[in-house]
């Protein structure tokens, strides 16, 4: 192929592909760069005047403000119990789905359809669930346990934040998981049979390495969204009872539009949030890459 008929065909991809590019560049990097910049600032997010205040946003944030300190903590122990408890069960759905010879497609759809509902409307929805349907199903079944304070108890109400995003994100993870297994070779598992491997020795030793790549994508997704959690809680508790269940989306929220109008000091606790998830993630990363090639 020729140096112009090369050229020619770079233009005509580039062309294609500049509408999407001008779309992610102003409605992703320019507010991203323009929020690193106001991290810096003392702006209220409407008066055109501000001052530069360097780092003094950052340095309040993480040694005066016991809000923002607390919704860490409260977003890290979310984070743990969500990457452990939904990539395990996400992977138990998609061995359990992928061993039956019925009805696949059925159970596929069932565990999905939830990623196909807003999550405020999902949380609306188990706000309902947890204040009138268990407390009624408690009285008229006999089943006392289910009649908790699900919403004004801080030990039940994170219990209910974990379900409530369990069963939003659990269906997702299960594709991804399910498509993995089924590019796992049949061969190796009739071979393992023949050797007289059970079902547990042929996942541990044969399946979960051939699927080691959707674990570092499954635990990789389970990260970015944890912690950027934000419609589950704000639709079931508000971040409340008081702030013992405020994640750090919800506090950087309130700081930039109901509390005191801080754009500046909210953008310093979003670059920190974002600078955390981009920590973890590289490390998240590079140990996962490692356990793939020695699988």
């Amino acid at each position: 192929m020729s140096g112009s008929s090369k050229s020619k065909q770079s233009l005509i991809l580039l062309a294609f592909v500049f509408p999407a590019l001008l779309f992610y560049a102003v409605f992703m990097l320019a507010p991203a760069f323009g929020g690193a910049w106001y991290s810096f600032t003392d702006w209220n997010g409407l008066n055109p005047a501000y001052h530069l205040v360097g780092f003094s946003n950052y340095i309040e944030a993480l040694t005066d403000d016991a809000f923002f300190t607390d919704s860490v903590w409260f977003t890290l122990k979310f984070v743990i119990f969500m990457v452990v408890l939904q990539n395990v069960l996400a992977v138990l759905l998609a061995v359990l789905i992928e061993s039956r010879r019925r009805s696949k497609a059925w159970f596929r759809t069932i565990f999905f359809m939830p990623n196909m509902i807003s999550m405020i409307i999902g949380g609306f929805m188990w706000l309902f669930i947890f204040t009138k349907a268990l407390p009624y199903i408690a009285e008229h079944a006999g089943l006392p346990f289910l009649d908790q304070s699900w919403i004004g108890d801080p030990k039940y109400s994170f219990l209910a934040i974990v379900i409530v995003s369990l069963w939003g994100g659990v269906g997702y993870l299960m594709v991804i998981y399910i498509a993995a297994l089924q590019g796992v070779p049949g061969a190796l598992k009739e071979a393992a049979a023949i050797d007289g491997a059970n079902s547990w020795q042929t996942f541990r030793s044969i399946t979960l390495p051939m699927v080691y790549p959707a674990v570092t994508i499954g635990i990789f997704v389970t990260l970015n969204s944890s912690f950027k959690a934000f419609d589950a809680v704000f639709a079931l508790t508000g971040g409340g009872p008081g702030r013992a269940t405020q994640v750090l989306a919800l506090n950087i929220f309130e700081e930039a539009f109901k509390m005191s109008g801080r754009y500046g000091y909210a953008s310093a606790k979003a670059m920190i949030l974002f600078l955390v998830v981009l920590v973890i993630t590289l490390i998240q990363l590079s140990i996962m890459k490692r356990r793939e090639v020695e699988a």
